[in-house]
């Protein structure tokens, strides 16, 4: 199956109340990871690379190993632009056959936001690609993205209605109280499902996204921790919201940090209990297990995409 656009599986999920996962790739093991655990699970995933995920593994890899995989099995998969930080990066994206992008003009102000916006849904639907946008700012560190907690800010429903009838964006990232990184909560997690709840009365049949959505798992930070790693205090959303989030209106849930701890926590794994291995084959294995497992728990048993093909 070639690679779609989010555009059917998004009226699907609206429809029948589940979420789509969308992971995060920057090299061959999370990619068969993750497409191996849709197929198995027969859902619908979505692909994304962040800018920076681009200049490491580079563009032509990227869409060359997605490619293998959709040789592999036959599920919706999607390609998407994670944090576009500008016109040009969307561009690139879109003319080397991503069938979906973000352009993220959350740090600009609202008329800015807009422009921007505007410039590249044009651009994107003259050769049949969505565009996801955001509104609102979420905090934390992740790739390219830094926002300091003080400078967060909650999305305004009236805003999100009119910011997507004035650019025509696909569908739109909101912020809700997730952050991104390994950092999300320092006391308990509490996410405002209330903006969420105004958010879709406003917008009925426009995809809404959940960044910053990692649960951080437990079990993968204390295995990380055990064989050497140092990420005291790390917390996430736990799968509890993220359920609620994806039959409240959620189409679109990202995850990229729990990947970057399922294979950091493998792979640390093998170095402690066998310091003799040098083989990246040994390493890397159980590292794509793993992934495999973690993006099967997030679609099977937290965002209800099992059997939504």
């Amino acid at each position: 199956m070639p690679l779609v656009t989010t555009k059917d599986m998004f009226e699907k999920s609206m429809k029948k109340h589940f979420a789509i996962g969308a992971f995060n790739v920057n090299n061959m093991e999370l990619i068969q990871g993750i497409v191996d655990a849709a197929a198995e699970e027969n859902s619908p995933v979505i692909l994304q690379a962040s800018s920076s995920a681009i200049k490491y593994a580079r563009i032509g890899y990227l869409k060359k190993m997605v490619e293998a995989s959709l040789d592999e099995h036959d599920i919706p998969v999607a390609l998407h632009l994670d944090h576009g930080p500008d016109f040009e990066t969307c561009k690139m994206c879109i003319d080397n056959g991503f069938s979906s992008v973000m352009i993220d003009g959350s740090k600009y102000d609202f008329e800015e936001n807009i422009d921007l916006t505007k410039k590249v849904v044009e651009y994107a639907h003259s050769k049949g690609v969505v565009v996801e946008a955001e509104l609102g700012k979420l905090a934390g560190i992740e790739d390219e993205v830094n926002v300091e907690s003080s400078d967060a800010m909650y999305t305004d429903p009236e805003q999100a209605k009119e910011f997507v009838e004035r650019t025509g964006c696909d569908s739109l990232a909101i912020a809700i109280g997730t952050s991104h990184g390994a950092y999300k909560f320092k006391g308990d997690a509490k996410l405002r499902f209330d903006i969420l709840q105004k958010v879709k009365e406003k917008l009925p049949n426009t995809p809404i996204v959940l960044h910053g959505a990692s649960t951080v798992i437990p079990e993968l930070v204390d295995m990380c921790n055990k064989y050497g790693g140092e990420i005291p205090g790390a917390k996430g959303v736990p799968d509890e919201m993220l359920y609620e989030a994806s039959i409240s209106g959620v189409s679109k849930i990202n995850v990229d940090t729990d990947l970057r701890l399922a294979m950091t926590g493998a792979i640390r794994k093998i170095f402690v209990e066998d310091p003799s291995a040098f083989d990246p084959r040994k390493y890397l294995t159980p590292a794509r297990d793993l992934i495999k497992q973690t993006v099967q728990h997030k679609i099977r048993d937290v965002f209800g995409s099992s059997n939504q093909i």
